[in-house]
């Protein structure tokens, strides 16, 4: 069973279909510290869509208008996935700071990760210089 992970900000955006028309649908939208899921029709009881700031690249092409702000969120892949929200909304700005927030602490695990192991070498060599 997959914990529920904290919620950072639940509201909703639009985002702009696949289909041939390219319309704007509401979604229930709930940022954590790891995705982004997406509920259709403002229910947390549908199966919804989660996008995992794993296979997110960045937050691109910001745009405001006199209404909207819209933004594009591009997935490691390249699929690029269009969205809109109230101006003073700022959701955009909210799912930039929490995808650099997961990536600076991606980073810094990787680096953990291979860390060690240099300065095991480095350590082990300079101990058989000095001995």
């Amino acid at each position: 069973m997959k914990m529920q992970a904290e919620v950072i900000r639940e509201g909703e955006l639009e985002k702009r279909s696949d289909s041939l028309f390219q319309l704007w649908k509401k979604k229930l939208v709930v940022l954590t510290k790891d995705s982004l899921s997406l509920f259709p029709d403002g229910h947390k009881r549908a199966k919804g869509k989660e996008l995992g700031f794993g296979s997110i690249l960045k937050v691109d092409c910001v745009e405001r208008t006199g209404k909207y702000i819209y933004f594009t969120i591009v997935t490691k892949d390249r699929k690029e996935i269009d969205f809109r929200c109230p101006d003073q909304s700022c959701w955009n700005a909210s799912i930039t700071m929490a995808l650099i927030d997961f990536q600076n602490k991606r980073a810094i695990q990787d680096f953990k990760s291979e860390r060690p192991r240099p300065l095991a070498a480095a350590a082990a060599a300079l101990r058989a210089l000095f001995a």
